[in-house]
């Protein structure tokens, strides 16, 4: 069953994670067990405190949702090993009529070469010139002729080696068996038998005979094959004996791997024109072919998307992948679907808010943990009920679910807050919960810490700066913005560097020293991205 993943945005919060979980909990409960929560980033110090207060693990990280060759339905045929019978991947090969070629394996079940029908007949023309066995496993020929060894000299012989001669009764001459380098296969012709024994050949095969004991007793260095088939079939069937491991091709192996990106292999393709590829996995291994027709109609990844409609916040490869829905709280963005799907965005606080609500919708409680957790992401996300964007709903779904758990919303507050900023460098900071923007031609970043303590942050006003100008050289931005939202002022304290003009026009402050406090503003999704939205038009 492949996995539908439940993601939130790019540098997850704890709202983004646990909304996650929350929502994958909430479908797999009603039956649907494909939902699995995905984080794209590192989880925080904050998101982490709150998973282990309650008990939970975070979630799978997701790199990207390319179509990658995983993705397809790709033909898994028998691997043959090296050492098989021509004869034997032929059958394999006419089994399944709509594989031109077959992989060949070395032990370790990596790639050895590719088996065609091509190169079957290839190698059927080449004996029209060249009648010859040249060191076949004993084995080997044994197999294809249903045949058995019935001498002594036999059992000593390894491989099979020599023209091969059809001895039929025209053929008689003392020239025949001249050369002891030969295959003699033949009926129940007791002279020629005599005298190809005598005459030492390296191995004759007896067809639906059976060997005068007079002439087994003859000295002879010859190994001798008894086989159910008449002579003209064992002609035919002795050299299908051959090991494919010599007929197949092994040079310039075109060969994809699972986690190539469709894109890549479509390239590829086109460049080659191979009739099929092999594919391998992780270790090199073999794990099945591909043809064009698989990539007439790949299967695409399959997701959800919990805080956030907006492609640059998003997955990597999102616009190769199946959107199923979208659960968020966010101002509408650029996300775009080929088919309709169900949409939830509402004007709350929290994501968490919201699938609350839709345990509700179907009759489920959430567990006593995951309640607890869904508590500490409408907290983190209201920044303690005080974020303008906080409401009723979220005030009231928070305390229900606090109920449920049997905890303190006070007190798990507290612990929230204080996680978000110990024991953390300036870039680290920075980058805990940091988002770009795009509006009316400016590109611009803006990145939110919440605290109870925002004057001991200050203290460490230049280290910061300094991290928000190399992020804006690097990231190429022309304002970096950084809140430090303090929940007991009920305000954020604002560092930036960027134009001093823009802050003052934006939020009607006088900014000094790439600092301003801005009393009241508590959410970077409300206050300060439709400020420099209304600016910039």
């Amino acid at each position: 069953m492949e996995p539908i993943y439940v993601t939130g945005h790019r540098n997850p919060d704890t709202d983004s994670i646990v909304a996650a979980i929350a929502y994958a909990s909430l479908r797999n409960a009603l039956g649907d067990r494909e939902y699995q929560a995905a984080c794209l980033g590192r989880v925080s110090d904050e998101t982490q405190m709150v998973l282990n207060h309650f008990g939970f693990a975070p979630p799978t990280l997701l790199s990207n949702v390319y179509t990658q060759v995983q993705d397809l339905e790709f033909d898994k045929p028998p691997i043959l090993s090296a050492a098989v019978t021509v004869g034997r991947a032929w059958m394999k090969l006419q089994e399944r009529k709509e594989m031109h070629a077959i992989p060949v394996a070395n032990d370790d079940g990596t790639l050895f070469g590719m088996m065609s029908r091509e190169d079957i007949a290839s190698y059927n023309m080449e004996l029209n010139n060249s009648c010859i066995l040249d060191k076949v496993p004993l084995f080997n020929v044994l197999s294809v002729l249903e045949g058995k060894v019935i001498n002594e000299a036999g059992e000593y012989l390894d491989t099979v080696s020599g023209e091969v001669i059809l001895a039929i009764p025209e053929s008689r001459g003392p020239s025949l068996f001249a050369n002891h380098n030969r295959v003699v296969i033949c009926g129940n012709q007791p002279d020629l038998i005599r005298q190809a024994l005598e005459q030492n050949v390296n191995c004759l095969v007896l067809c639906r005979t059976e060997l005068d004991p007079e002439l087994l007793k003859l000295d002879t260095r010859t190994c001798i094959i008894s086989t159910p088939c008449d002579a003209y079939r064992a002609t035919r069937l002795i050299f299908q004996s051959t090991p494919i491991g010599r007929v197949c091709r092994t040079r310039d192996l075109v060969c994809f791997h699972l986690n190539d990106r469709l894109d890549h292999v479509k390239e590829q393709v086109l460049k080659y024109r191979e009739s099929c590829y092999p594919i391998l996995d992780e270790n090199e291994k073999i794990v099945g072919v591909l043809t064009r027709y698989h990539l007439l109609c790949p299967r695409r990844k399959r997701v959800v998307l919990v805080d956030h409609n907006e492609a640059s916040q998003s997955v990597p490869g999102l616009e190769e992948a199946e959107i199923m829905e979208i659960i968020d709280h966010h101002r509408l963005a650029d996300i775009q679907t080929s088919n309709p799907i169900f949409v939830r965005n509402e004007p709350v606080g929290s994501t968490n808010t919201i699938i609350a609500a839709m345990f509700q919708d179907r009759g489920l409680i959430p567990s006593e943990k995951l309640a607890g957790m869904m508590a500490a992401a409408i907290l983190s996300d209201t920044v303690m009920f005080k974020s303008p964007t906080c409401t009723v709903r979220d005030v009231r779904t928070a305390e229900r679910m606090a109920r449920i758990a049997d905890i303190s919303l006070d007190e798990l507050g507290k612990k929230i807050f204080s996680a978000s900023v110990e024991g953390k460098t300036a870039k680290e900071l920075l980058f805990t919960d940091y988002k770009e923007f795009h509006i009316a031609g400016h590109d611009l970043a803006v990145s939110q810490v919440t605290c109870v303590d925002s004057a001991n942050m200050l203290s460490r006003k230049e280290e910061l700066l300094a991290e928000m100008r190399a992020a804006s050289k690097k990231k190429d931005v022309s304002l970096v913005i950084l809140m430090l939202t303090d929940v007991l002022l009920e305000g954020s304290q604002l560092l930036y560097v960027g134009d001093d003009d823009v802050i003052s026009q934006a939020f009607g402050v006088t900014p000094k020293d790439n600092e301003v406090f801005l009393p009241k503003v508590m959410s970077r999704k409300k206050q300060i991205i439709p400020s420099l939205s209304a600016l910039w038009g």
